[in-house]
């Protein structure tokens, strides 16, 4: 286990330890002994949330069932606030390469402060906040990363003002139960990204967009609001904030 501080674009080692697990990889086992190391990091901070920290789990964690992965990141969330990122092998060996090339490091951290994602989508409401989520998308971009859905946000005119804009690479709707064919297409990009960015200003979550963090928690996906996520009747695994 390794505590990490990036400031300044800065990345530093403050401490790297062993943990026992006691021979045994159950979700509970484990856990308990992160949980343990998750309190100890208030050594480092005065402040341990999902805004200001962030764990990325490799070796032991992937190999574990779908089943005991979801088991011990809801397990570690209701214990600490904070979200259990397993990095799946294939994104590890992209942060390791990107390592390598950037500074010449084997530090998977070090890839991953250079370009986090792969590839994401972009959530929010495309009605309300379209120049908003425009401005991520942009960020996103920057970086590198490639962001599936929407791929484009220019709005067909038609549809300006309406209940449920369309954007210029969708064609138009047979009917208003259309509407979800359009829907899947946009959720269904979720399975191929390494997380989803949900755009929500001032904290504000629409109904469409509840809609579809359904989807993302059925998918075990990162999920990473912009702003702290206001009115939600039921708190589940996330992050906040894209600079954390």
């Amino acid at each position: 286990m390794s505590v990490y501080r990036f400031q300044g674009g800065e990345l530093k080692l403050l401490k790297r330890e062993r943990l026992a697990f006691e021979g045994s990889r159950a979700h509970e086992v484990l856990a308990e002994r992160v949980g343990e190391f998750c309190v100890g990091l208030t050594e480092f901070s005065e402040v341990v949330d999902n805004k200001t920290t962030r764990l990325h789990a490799t070796g032991v964690f992937q190999q574990l069932p779908q089943s005991e992965a979801a088991a011990l990141v809801n397990s570690l969330y209701v214990d600490t606030g904070l979200y259990f990122n397993i990095v799946e092998p294939k994104l590890e060996q992209f942060y390791l390469e990107t390592s390598v090339a950037a500074c010449g490091s084997s530090e998977m951290m070090e890839g991953l402060i250079r370009r986090e994602f792969r590839k994401a989508v972009v959530c929010g409401s495309f009605q309300q906040s379209l120049e908003y989520i425009e401005d991520v998308i942009v960020r996103l971009r920057g970086s590198g990363t490639a962001v599936l859905s929407p791929p484009s946000t220019r709005v067909k005119p038609e549809t300006v003002g309406t209940d449920f804009i369309l954007f210029d690479y969708q064609d138009g709707l047979k009917n208003k139960r259309d509407t979800w064919r359009h829907k899947y297409m946009h959720v269904d990009a979720f399975r191929r990204a390494d997380a989803v960015v949900v755009c929500n200003p001032g904290g504000r979550v629409g109904k469409g967009t509840i809609f579809e963090l359904g989807f993302m928690s059925a998918l075990s996906k990162r999920i990473i609001f912009t702003e702290e996520p206001q009115d939600v009747s039921v708190l589940f695994p996330c992050e906040v904030g894209l600079e954390s």
